[in-house]
């Protein structure tokens, strides 16, 4: 098959291209938003194919994969093409709705010819999509391997933006769990976030890293914390899994269904929370041990084998 789909959500996308297909991704000299092209901080197999909108109207194309309600424009001028008329097409939903929950209208509700893909369960069930086609496809993660090993008596937190985004990542909880444990906050938008929260600096650090060089930061803390209110299903918690962390996380969304007993702590009381961490940091043998069960769970429901499979059943059936 041959997909077309832009690079929105490099994470997401980095585990979607190790299919068997051939992944057309739209570039534009000045790689904005609707051309960024290939990846340059993720490991992107040869099979994804860099092409400029000019060139998309000759190609073959068998599937569209729509992730923002614009591209659906941006489809058919391009291509010259309707999607889901002219061209099979899915629009994948990457997020929870950010709007009046649950009476938030999804921008493809209604269609019949456009199946709407969701990451979680908890997403589709809380978007209105209408008499559009549904599906579910959980999230795959290429594994980064058993790196953990917690020797930094700190937590890592992952968030990208977190004062814009504020109460929806948790970035209020901060100040809170920094009295637990010291914590290192990984992601775009971190640089001097102790400063601009008033944190002391030793407490709380921000770090700007690509993906390797995060993923071993990332398993030399004690522990993975996830202070984030409302988002689909963060992937760097499932990453954090894989790498064999403990993790704490707040209890909503769909992270109760990814956590198990034994694998975590979730809790939407901050008490717990706190013990949580502190306990964690105390113990490396229990944090190893839950880190562990952590990988093992990740690994059953969030392998990028099942994800694959999952992907292709999806795209057998409104390709046919």
């Amino acid at each position: 098959m041959r997909i077309l789909l832009w690079h929105v959500h490099g994470s997401w996308t980095t585990a979607f291209v190790q299919g068997p297909h051939t992944y057309l991704v739209p570039v534009t000299p000045d790689r904005g938003p609707d051309g960024l092209g290939r990846a340059r901080t993720f490991d992107w197999p040869a099979s994804v194919v860099e092409l400029p909108p000019e060139r998309l109207r000759d190609e073959e194309i068998d599937l569209v994969v729509l992730q923002r309600p614009h591209e659906f424009a941006l489809a058919r001028r391009w291509l010259g093409r309707r999607p889901g008329a002219d061209v099979p097409a899915v629009y994948l939903e990457h997020n929870a709705p950010g709007g009046p929950v649950p009476d938030t209208r999804h921008p493809a509700a209604d269609r019949r010819d456009v199946t709407i893909v969701h990451v979680t369960h908890f997403n589709r069930l809380m978007w209105d999509c209408g008499s559009a086609p549904t599906a579910v496809v959980e999230h795959g993660i290429v594994d980064p391997g058993p790196l953990w090993t917690g020797h930094l008596e700190r937590a890592a937190v992952v968030v990208n933006e977190p004062l814009r985004r504020g109460r929806t990542t948790g970035t209020d909880l901060l100040a809170s769990f920094c009295e637990a444990a010291p914590l290192d906050v990984f992601g775009m938008g971190t640089h001097g976030i102790a400063g601009r929260l008033g944190l002391p600096p030793g407490r709380c650090r921000g770090r700007e890293l690509v993906q390797g060089a995060l993923h071993r930061a990332m398993a030399a803390r004690r522990l993975y914390l996830h202070p984030v209110r409302w988002t689909s299903l963060g992937l760097s918690l499932l990453e954090a899994m894989h790498l064999g962390m403990p993790v704490v996380a707040l209890a909503t969304t769909e992270a109760h269904e990814a956590v198990p007993p034994g694998a975590g702590v979730l809790s939407n009381r901050p008490d717990v929370l706190h013990d949580a961490v502190r306990g964690f940091l105390a113990d490396h043998e229990l944090a190893r041990a839950t880190g562990r069960a952590a990988r093992a769970a990740a690994l059953a429901r969030y392998g990028l084998p099942r994800f694959l499979d999952d992907w292709d059943r999806i795209i057998k059936e409104v390709t046919r």
